[in-house]
């Protein structure tokens, strides 16, 4: 009986701690919304929380008008589905070779893909790297040096080893070859983890902003990260004229913050309730199996 009270007021207390770190996580992105269709007395004032009030378009209508912003998250998109279409291939090519014992050197390729993991040669010989290369200014500067993340790449490849061998030995004796049986056989039981995997490949693209800096010059290419910075650190005077028939006095630089920063949210966040099934069950077998 004392332990299953014990069992009890732990169960309690844990379920406290999550409802108020997950109200923590929740409370500031309803406020942006909230903000983001709010009028602008109510906003100067400091009386928007969880509510608009005087509610109105006015911030999305000038971000759309403006049209930036809109180049940006195509840009974005661009960016994040050739980046993680680029990273699984590669993820998976590196992964399911070295998870075979039968491969020759694979203890020592191992190590030098650890090796990597550890030690990098820093952004300045990186930068003259690329630039030597020619790719300064174009997506190709970010897409290549990032082809692989050595962490997950062991993730994947642990999920390759728990797969039962008996899977590739049935079909070698069907007369499939590896490519066959990687395709057809080992990738449809490896849902989870690439669908794990996948998200947190496009999660990070989406979220590029240092390196977007540092190699894209034009404007015209820059990402969603670091446009909306400078939306978030000067909302110019454009930003702010309104359009035929919205009334100037009703768009204030906190209401377009908050309509940018929620715009630049919602795609990501709409491509999580697809995988969800996936994610938990990914992540858990990947990094236990082996």
């Amino acid at each position: 009986m004392k332990g299953s009270r014990s069992a009890g007021l732990f169960h309690w207390i844990n379920n406290l701690l999550l409802a108020l770190c997950a109200a923590a996580t929740v409370f500031p992105f309803l406020n942006l919304i909230a903000v983001s269709f709010s009028g602008s007395r109510a906003i100067s004032a400091g009386e928007v929380l969880l509510w608009p009030i005087d509610l109105n378009t006015d911030a999305y209508r000038n971000l759309i008008d403006d049209g930036q912003l809109l180049v940006a998250m195509k840009n974005t998109i661009q960016l994040t589905v050739m980046g993680t279409l680029l990273n699984m291939a590669f993820t998976i090519l590196a992964a399911y070779p070295l998870s075979k014992p039968r491969l020759r050197g694979r203890g020592y390729m191992l190590q030098a893909v650890l090796f990597t993991m550890l030690f990098g040669g820093g952004m300045i010989p990186h930068f003259l790297l690329v630039n030597s290369l020619g790719l300064v200014n174009t997506y190709w500067a970010l897409w290549l040096p990032a082809l692989v993340s050595v962490y997950n790449m062991f993730v994947m490849k642990s999920f390759f080893e728990g797969l039962p061998s008996e899977l590739e030995e049935s079909a070698a004796i069907d007369g499939a070859n590896e490519w066959v049986t990687l395709l057809r056989i080992i990738l449809p039981l490896s849902m989870p983890v690439i669908a794990a995997l996948t998200l947190f490949y496009a999660v990070g693209w989406w979220n590029s902003y240092m390196n977007v800096l540092i190699y894209i010059r034009s404007t015209d290419k820059m990402s969603l990260m670091v446009k909306l910075y400078q939306m978030i650190d000067l909302v110019s005077p454009e930003m702010l004229r309104s359009g035929e028939g919205v009334s100037e006095r009703t768009i204030t630089p906190e209401g377009i913050r908050a309509a940018a920063i929620v715009l630049a949210v919602l795609p990501i966040m709409a491509v999580y309730p697809l995988l969800q099934k996936h994610f938990v069950k990914g992540v858990l077998l990947g990094s236990v199996k082996g």
